[in-house]
């Protein structure tokens, strides 16, 4: 094992994540894609391999003990970018079921690239905007669990993300260490969107300083039809 899968297979053993050799070169090759890609197209700011195999790789995986507590086994991940979380979600579990979406169909041609060299099955790449796929009958509360890591404000990301998840499942969004205020700000929102708030859990990545939040909201009860409204209104006038 070299030092790099070394930091990795140590890593993800400090937040109860085993990986076995296949899972460790699926990350391996993902990493070589991520910087391959990277020097053609903007995917990630990081690109010190070290840094991936923790502020990347460890960082979603921190959302394992939450996905198999929670169950489940349909998974979309919205405004996922270069694949964060839900391509290291995958390889983690590949039992799941998992669907990559964002707004750039460029990025959607690289994550495409990823399951294809990677073998990963069960994973479809969506080039749609959130406010579009949660409006599709195809998907819309369809999905057992919502991952997000994308940067947006909860009130926001939940009219984004909740739509997509079906009753009696969870979105969880990755964010920052202090979220009081905002969570704080997204109740009313979260409320009206069918969601409710149940836990804001704090994780902290092995081998940094850096601790963050998973919030986790329960959907309690369908999303009103009016939900997601058209593109761009709930980033200009959220709901408060």
């Amino acid at each position: 094992m070299s030092p790099l899968e070394e930091l990795l297979f140590k890593s993800c053993g400090k937040i109860d994540v085993k990986l076995d050799e296949k899972q460790i070169w699926q990350f391996m090759a993902y990493k070589n894609l991520l910087l391959e890609w990277n020097e053609k197209m903007n995917l990630t700011a990081i690109t010190d391999e070290r840094e991936i195999m923790l502020k990347h790789f460890a960082d979603c995986l921190m959302l394992c003990p939450e996905t198999d507590a929670l169950g489940g086994k349909t998974v979309i991940d919205v405004g996922t970018g270069a694949g964060f979380p839900g391509v290291p979600l995958k390889i983690a579990r590949p039992e799941l079921e998992v669907t990559l979406l964002d707004s750039l169909n460029k990025r959607i041609t690289f994550l495409n690239e990823v399951v294809s060299g990677l073998g990963l099955e069960k994973v479809k790449c969506l080039h749609l905007r959130a406010e579009d796929g949660g409006a599709d009958k195809n998907l819309r509360e369809k999905f057992d669990l919502c991952v997000s890591r994308a940067v947006a404000d909860l009130s926001v990301l939940s009219e984004y993300c909740l739509p997509f998840v079906k009753v009696g499942g969870y979105f969880i969004s990755m964010k920052g260490p202090d979220v009081s205020e905002e969570t704080e700000r997204a109740k009313k929102a979260v409320k009206i969107l069918g969601g409710s708030i149940e836990e804001v859990k704090k994780a902290a990545i092995p081998g940094t300083d850096i601790v963050h939040s998973l919030v986790i909201i329960k959907k309690a009860k369908p999303t009103p039809p009016k939900y997601p409204r058209k593109a761009g209104k709930a980033k200009k006038e959220p709901i408060v």
